[in-house]
């Protein structure tokens, strides 16, 4: 047999056993301790090197619109750093450009250039031509709404149901590892004034001077305050609009003449145009609320936490008003974690067989007791390293589990056949490794 020379592992550890059994022991509290503390998510974290912006000139022309408001935006884009490419897209009145970074651009920086884009965004809006709306930037497109619940209601108007949603949604506010929260299927409502251009003509007026008239009529302005020895009262004047029913009872005070508003138009409460996609549960109409988990939670204590709260807030719901869960991220992940730890336990059963039936008992052991010291030093160092249990570490944990257990079933068998050669255990162990 050829001698080893120099530092040899094994012959370390069998001179050092009873050090070797404290780390041992160590790796396997720390291991289970980071099992107990790894994020659990559906998909790993990743950043999109992508933003949005997107801007709105009601009245002008395509041609208009990307002389003096698409190329504007681009020209001032390509001031950021990291950048790969423009791509713009512009129709009569309306501009959306995508900015997309380079591959090699370090996800730490990415917020960063987007907040560089944003003040390069604001600095040129000044410059941009009269009626323009926005620039605004879009880069948040990696939040995924993990849980959905659906409410409906019976007896209770659109309006009702949505605050009744939204006093909820706000009540999750203090969950911890709460992340965005948003309502689904909502119809907003606007005000619409329809004039008549008969009558306008027959009174000599425009739509400028009505609307300028309506202005005037709802503007907010300081009417001066109250001071006492103890109190300061801010002096308030009423009269602003609040609903329709209020601006059908103003009147227009245009020149010399008082005009009732109703004598000109018809005011009307209709939904907003466009419409926004509707949100429906078993065929019913509704209103969703979306829940996103922050990007450092569990997404298991997280889902259990979450339906833990909603079920409170239901029971405090009014009659009529059902709540639905239409989709649950934690049920995903937690079968995703069950199947590998069910595969992993099929798995050392297997090698135990195996084992035994080729090496004994003593050697089928030894290759055994490799699974869960290996996976507890793998633990360990993801938590370590910020990396969670998902989709793909748990893929690549299925994977290192068959090498690990080739590893180590063929360490077993070269150490067995230089026992079976002649060689003591210390030598055969030190050959083996």
């Amino acid at each position: 047999m050829k001698k080893t020379s120099g530092f040899n592992l094994s012959g370390w550890a069998l001179a050092h056993q009873q050090l070797v059994i404290f780390f041992m022991l160590l790796v396997m509290a720390a291991g289970v301790l980071s099992y107990e503390h790894l994020s659990r998510n559906e998909d790993p974290a990743f950043t999109i090197k992508t933003a949005v912006i997107s801007a709105q000139w009601p009245g002008a022309d395509v041609n208009t619109t990307v002389q003096l408001l698409t190329d504007v935006l681009e020209q001032k884009v390509q001031e950021i750093p990291s950048l790969d490419a423009v791509e713009s897209e512009t129709r009569a009145g309306q501009t959306v450009i995508y900015v997309n970074l380079r591959d090699d651009t370090p996800p730490s920086q990415v917020a960063g250039i987007w907040y560089q884009l944003r003040k390069k965004m604001q600095d040129v809006a000044p410059s941009l031509p009269q009626g323009v709306q926005g620039p605004a930037v879009n880069d948040e497109f990696d939040d995924t709404f993990g849980t959905i619940y659906g409410f409906t209601a019976e007896g209770f108007t659109a309006r009702e149901l949505r605050d009744r949603v939204d006093n909820l949604r706000r009540n999750l506010a203090s969950l911890p590892d709460i992340g965005k929260t948003s309502l689904l299927g909502v119809q907003e409502q606007q005000v619409v004034i329809a004039f008549s251009p008969r009558k306008l003509n027959g009174m000599g007026l425009d739509l400028q001077q009505v609307s300028d008239a309506i202005k005037a009529q709802n503007d907010v302005v300081p009417a001066g305050s109250l001071r006492t020895d103890r109190e300061n009262i801010a002096l308030r004047v009423s009269g602003t609009l609040t609903s329709v029913e209020n601006l059908r009872a103003i009147t227009l005070h245009i020149g010399e003449r008082f005009i009732p508003l109703t004598d000109l138009a018809t005011i009307s409460l209709q939904p907003a145009e466009p419409p926004a996609p509707t949100f429906r549960v078993n065929g019913v109409p509704a209103i969703g609320l979306a829940i996103s988990m922050a990007g450092s939670g569990n997404m298991l204590d997280f889902g259990q936490q979450l339906s833990q709260r909603m079920q409170m807030l239901a029971s405090q719901l009014p009659h009529g008003i059902t709540m639905t869960r239409v989709a649950d991220q934690s049920s995903v992940v937690k079968n995703a974690v069950s199947g590998f730890v069910r595969i992993l336990g099929e798995a050392v059963v297997i090698v135990l067989a195996v084992s035994f039936v080729s090496l004994g008992l003593r050697a089928g052991l030894v290759v055994a007791a490799a699974i869960p010291l290996v996976l507890a030093m793998t633990f360990t160092g993801m938590l370590m390293a910020g990396i969670g249990l998902q989709r793909i570490s748990l893929g690549a944990l299925i994977i290192a589990l068959g090498l690990l257990v080739d590893d180590a079933m063929i360490t077993v068998e070269a150490m067995v056949a230089r026992l079976e050669a002649g060689d003591s255990k210390w030598q055969a162990a030190t050959y083996a490794f």
